[in-house]
């Protein structure tokens, strides 16, 4: 007997996407169904490319048309994504789908990294991500994508505008301060200068269409940050620190700041840097040398999720002083915790856009 359409769209109803408690009909992610005899052609579109749970979702589906269709049936399940957003303002960035911003309560912490290896982590799962480095005080991107000696040129657009076209380093569009000036030298932007000056960096560039653009923030909760988080519309914040309490007492004043009702950014979780040290010759082994646990427990004391504990590995500073991310090395156990840390952002985003948009009264 043949299969119908019918029936295999009944059956994936009993599929669902585990983060948006709901079937993968229902959301509309089963297209492109086609029905010849027992074979069974069908595309699932995900939220991300960086879905954690695409392997399940495909092995799901399978099973489904197997077991409620025809248990011979060849069912051939195409994995793709088409990135959701939730902005409403379609004039700022209108080619960007979503704004990330990687913010620290303190310097040192290793932010710039994590922004780093986040974006190049994205890119291997197949998205479209650019990286915009707003951290005014120190400016690392160009040094840690190799690209120090270069400098955006300029596009006239259709409605007369000038913008800068972003450079490419690993598949990722940037843009940063540091390319206002040469390396070492000093950019003396005062407050509402460097405010002013950040935003246009942002809003002035050609990034095209992007899936996620991630925002480098200065280390602090000052007038920078709230100028940048409130002109863009900032999908969400992820927060980095160190395990020590004194990097977490800063890291809460930095979530608490997304927090205010004029900033209003939804914090998307915590990534725990320097979690701890394993040495090369014994992989297996781990020394909590900043204390054990302590950004899972702020998570957790905040009600966010903890985004990933990325491990004190010599490599991941020599990679970036080398101008090549660490989460380039594929397999080794920091890239892999990037690659992670990229899912369980791209989660985190995918989550906050499904959620019911609040009906003002």
């Amino acid at each position: 007997m043949n299969i119908t359409k019918e029936q295999v769209l009944e059956a994936l109803k009993n599929v669902d996407d585990p983060d948006l408690k709901k079937d993968i009909v229902t959301l509309g992610m089963v297209r492109d169904l086609v029905v010849e005899g027992e074979n069974v052609n069908f595309t699932v579109m995900l939220t991300t490319p960086a879905c954690p749970m695409k392997e399940m979702i495909h092995k799901a589906s399978v099973n489904a048309v197997l077991h409620f269709v025809n248990k011979n049936a060849k069912v051939n399940v195409k994995m793709d994504a088409d990135v959701t957003s939730r902005k409403k303002d379609k004039s700022a960035l209108p080619g960007v789908k979503n704004i990330i911003a990687v913010a620290s309560g303190k310097g040192g912490v290793g932010k710039s990294t994590v922004a780093a290896n986040l974006a190049v982590a994205l890119v291997k799962q197949g998205a479209k991500v650019g990286l915009v480095d707003a951290d005014v005080y120190g400016p690392s991107v160009p040094i840690m994508f190799d690209v120090a000696d270069e400098r955006p040129l300029m596009k006239t657009m259709e409605d007369g505008v000038n913008k800068m076209i972003p450079i490419e380093s690993y598949g990722v569009k940037l843009n940063s301060i540091g390319f206002m000036a040469a390396p070492g030298q000093a950019i003396p932007y005062r407050g509402p200068m460097a405010s002013k000056a950040l935003v246009e960096l942002i809003t002035k560039t050609d990034w095209g269409e992007l899936d996620y653009l991630i925002v480098d923030l200065p280390p602090g909760t000052g007038d920078i940050h709230i100028s940048i988080v409130t002109t863009i519309p900032v999908t969400g914040a992820v927060i980095v620190s160190t395990p020590q309490l004194v990097a977490l007492s800063d890291a809460q004043r930095g979530v608490s700041m997304f927090l205010l009702p004029q900033v209003n950014v939804p914090v998307l979780g915590v990534v725990e840097n320097m979690a701890y040290f394993t040495p090369e010759e014994l992989p297996n082994n781990k020394y909590y040398i900043f204390g054990k646990d302590g950004g899972k427990g702020m998570a957790e004391k905040l009600g966010v999720p903890l985004l990933g504990q990325i491990p004190l590995v010599q490599s991941i500073c020599e990679a970036g002083d080398a101008g090549r991310p660490v989460v380039l090395q594929e397999t080794t156990p920091q890239a892999l915790a990037f690659i992670e840390l990229a899912k369980a952002v791209a989660q985190q985003v995918a989550i906050k856009n499904s959620a019911p948009v609040a009906v003002e009264a």
